[in-house]
């Protein structure tokens, strides 16, 4: 017989997310998501929505009018571009130095784009250089990748693969899931015409919902299509008529997760982004000269590397599993695995948004050397004294 009595109520547990994400979440956040659910077109939502793209333009650092929430998690915003902006036989260029330029691949391929690969090792920059070369040999119509790799914590240069771009005629599409509201990305600065995020993670929000902006350059590739697009629920020429003056019932809003959103923004916006990127970088070297010193090694050369996503080398014969689930149960700090070729090899350490504090540094450096010091692991003192300079100078 069903009984309903054993199902209790939801109380996962307190943790400190220091993953690739989702990110710790505010209780501003999460406050105003409890707000009372409303109809997706009731003029009170209508006015949250305007609020939250221009909060969006703000952080995406661009004037750009299609800027709007995709309802779905970061690979929607990902697909919504592709879809919107390759038709068959297109040329797109893709980056690849991780698994999320592996994504953007099958994509294209997906949709009848005429893929062209350009590998670069995992863990390292994408090399404009080796762009440009492959750029100029292919005029491609779309240069596509990810500005901060979330599966190894390389970070790319965005001015000049912008410029590569520019050089042969090409919309410049970029995955900003990571980095959007963590570093300076700006989309205007940048000359992007396509790109993408997530909630989750440098913007402390839950997962389910995904920014993107598009240039007027993009806008113009959407309009002229032969073809319509493959997606109906990501066409963007239907989208952006709900946000739009027309408000064009398209599909049903996530309105709760619009109103966490938009806190989330406000956060950024009264922090200052400035002062958002500032604090970013000090805990991201804070953490990792705590990890040298205690005679680790990070997998990204330091001018490569994100502040918000940190690789660690794990040490020969130490249990990347046994590592990562001592922090879970012992501290109830959650970690991330290596992805693909890096599976057992690294652990991902995120400082994204409110979990990017000095106290977080603290505690995971403290942790992750008590757990290796257990094992037998040679680890040498002072990690956290290494910290405190950083945080000190």
């Amino acid at each position: 017989m069903f009984d309903p009595l054993k199902y209790r109520d939801v109380d996962p547990g307190f943790r400190v997310l220091m993953g690739p994400g989702p990110s710790d979440v505010s209780a501003r956040v999460l406050q105003a998501m409890a707000s009372p659910c409303i109809g997706h077109l009731d003029p009170a939502f209508l006015e949250i929505m305007d609020q939250t793209q221009q909060l969006l333009r703000h952080v995406f650092q661009t004037d750009n009018a299609l800027t709007i929430p995709v309802s779905g998690t970061g690979s929607a915003g990902m697909e919504a571009c592709f879809v919107n902006l390759v038709e068959p036989g297109d040329k797109v260029l893709v980056c690849v130095n991780g698994v999320f330029g592996t994504r953007m691949c099958d994509i294209v391929s997906r949709i009848g784009g005429e893929l062209i690969r350009v590998d670069f090792p995992w863990g390292r920059a994408v090399d404009p250089q080796i762009v440009r070369q492959k750029a100029s040999a292919a005029r491609p119509r779309i240069l596509a990748l990810v500005h901060a790799e979330t599966s190894t914590g390389a970070c790319s240069p965005l001015a000049e693969l912008s410029q590569v771009a520019r050089e042969v005629d090409a919309l410049f599409l970029v995955d900003m899931v990571t980095s959007l509201g963590g570093m300076p990305a700006g989309v205007a600065e940048n000359k992007i015409d396509a790109a993408y995020s997530g909630t989750q993670k440098c913007l402390s929000c839950p997962p389910g919902l995904s920014p993107i902006s598009m240039s007027p350059q993009a806008l113009d590739k959407l309009k002229s299509r032969k073809r319509p697009v493959v997606s109906w629920y990501l066409d963007l020429s239907m989208v952006q008529s709900y946000w739009g003056k027309e408000r064009k019932y398209h599909h049903t809003a996530p309105v709760n997760m619009m109103y966490g959103l938009r806190e989330a923004l406000r956060v950024i916006a009264e922090e200052g982004l400035e002062a958002r990127f500032a604090r970013h970088a000090v805990n991201h070297r804070a953490l990792v000269a705590g990890v040298e010193a205690m005679g680790l090694s990070m997998l990204v050369p330091e001018k490569e590397r994100l502040p918000m996503l940190n690789a660690i080398c794990i040490p020969e014969g130490i249990s990347d599993a046994g590592v990562r689930s001592a922090l879970l149960k012992t501290y109830r700090i959650e970690i991330g695995a290596g992805l693909g070729e890096l599976a057992g090899k690294v652990w991902r350490v995120g400082l994204m948004g409110a979990s990017c504090t000095r106290g977080n540094v603290v505690l995971f450096l403290g942790a992750l050397y008590s757990i290796l010091n257990q094992m037998g692991a040679q680890v040498t003192p002072g990690a956290l004294e290494a910290a405190g300079a950083v945080f000190d100078d």
